[in-house]
């Protein structure tokens, strides 16, 4: 049987539907230090898993439903079998889901579903617990180790994976003696929001080199380094970029959405200035001509201190406020589109100002670059685990074996809906 449906397919051949229902609560604990889950196990080894699958397109609520699959104990070549610890529910896994996202994922049988499925979510934190033939000798992966996807598209959202050619597939970032200081939520939620915001930050526009410059020009300034824009400063990417520009000397104008009351809106302004905001305005304020008029003239000094960099993750006619307050040959990235509303790129100022508009997309980037996207993850949690660097609120989902597809499905469903006090994370428990 082996031999006819390859090494893969024969670690995952069985189902649930070829268990018995009291065989598949076995219980086996695992042997391994500060990791007290137990994965479930079926006859001769087999380990039991669940995972949110979709066949076609649509909205998770309707797509979505809960499939359980069993991962034979003889793991083929150079594979591995990790056991998932949390993992984020971001807006493009809901766009990915109802087949709007750039990036599309492949549908197979491989986890024994009736049609080709597809397993959504691309970020997540995995522990090692069994390595196939020939992984130990590389000496990259090993039991226990905390792992990462080193690509988009891993599919996230289930208890354990079989994954091939693991040593590129996954990225080590600790094993048990080094993981001190971080947890598996920090974990999850670093290879994306975070890095996206890094790299925004330093490969446009050197604005550390223009601080400096700035500084030496006025060795007695008392004003900060250089300044940049950005809406959906309260999202992840926007908490990201407020403390990693401030941990570099830079200067922030940070834009949020007004909240349903003045006492919360008052309340998260106070939250991104405690994380090192510069300015946090409204969208009100913010698109009202005289804040480009008279307020942002004062914050540069009437254009002294320029505005070169804009982050643009909303669209519409926030992008047009952040395109007003660039200063000539600043530059415009945009990296998402929340508002649905198109923007036209302005014919005069491209002209008169000599603006530069520039597209960032992590997964492009990711595959260009694996090198510096390994050392910008490092250097992230590095700042973590100094206590330099506060990862984004999220609302945990418990994900235990016995959790209802329902629970899990409307924890995709409401990524999308609503001001939220927090990202999704499904955090895994007794699986």
């Amino acid at each position: 049987m082996s031999a006819v449906l390859g090494p893969r397919a024969a670690a995952m051949r069985l189902t649930s539907a070829s268990l018995r229902p009291s065989t598949a609560r076995l219980s086996l604990r695992l042997p391994l230090p500060l990791t007290p889950r137990r994965y479930k196990s079926g006859p001769y080894g087999y380990t039991q898993a669940k995972a949110l699958v979709f066949s076609h397109y649509g909205e998770p609520s309707d797509v979505l439903h809960l499939h359980q699959h069993s991962i034979s104990p003889s793991l083929p070549p150079g594979a591995v079998l990790v056991r998932t610890l949390a993992a984020p529910v971001n807006p493009s896994d809901v766009n990915t889901v109802q087949g709007t996202y750039a990036a599309k994922p492949t549908f197979t049988t491989l986890l024994g579903t009736p049609a080709p499925s597809a397993v959504p979510g691309n970020e997540g934190c995995f522990e090692v617990v069994a390595l196939g033939p020939g992984v130990a000798e590389t000496g990259t992966l090993a039991r226990g180790d905390w792992v990462i996807p080193s690509t988009t598209g891993f599919g996230t959202f289930r208890t354990h994976a079989l994954v091939d050619n693991a040593t590129k597939s996954l990225l080590r970032v600790c094993d048990a003696a080094s993981r001190a200081g971080l947890t598996p939520a920090q974990v999850a939620t670093v290879s994306v929001n975070p890095c996206s915001a890094y790299r925004m930050l330093r490969d446009y526009v050197d604005l550390i080199a223009q601080s400096v410059a700035a500084f030496a020009a006025r060795p007695d300034t008392t004003g900060g380094g250089a300044w940049f824009l950005q809406n959906g400063a309260n999202s992840g990417v926007g908490r990201a970029a407020i403390q990693l520009g401030a941990l570099w000397g830079l200067r922030s104008i940070n834009v949020i959405r007004e909240r349903d009351t003045p006492a919360a809106t008052a309340a998260l302004r106070d939250e991104l200035l405690a994380l090192g905001a510069t300015v946090v305005v409204t969208e009100a304020e913010f698109l009202n001509r005289e804040f480009a008029a008279s307020t942002l003239k004062s914050l540069t000094r009437d254009g002294r201190d320029p505005i070169m960099l804009g982050l643009n993750c909303v669209g519409g006619k926030s992008a047009a406020g952040v395109v007003r307050c660039l200063a000539p040959k600043g530059t415009m990235v945009t990296y998402g589109g929340m508002s649905r509303q198109s923007f036209p790129f302005p014919t005069g100022p491209q002209i008169f100002k000599r603006l530069r508009f520039e597209g960032f997309w992590l997964s492009e980037w990711s595959k260009e670059n694996p090198a510096e996207k390994r050392r910008t993850i490092e250097e992230i949690l590095g700042l973590i685990k100094l206590g330099k660097f506060k990862e984004a609120p999220v609302e945990e989902v418990r994900w235990e074996w016995d959790t209802e597809e329902k629970v899990l499905k409307e924890a995709v469903q409401g990524t999308l809906q609503g001001f939220r006090s927090g990202k999704g994370l499904f955090v895994f428990g007794e699986t």
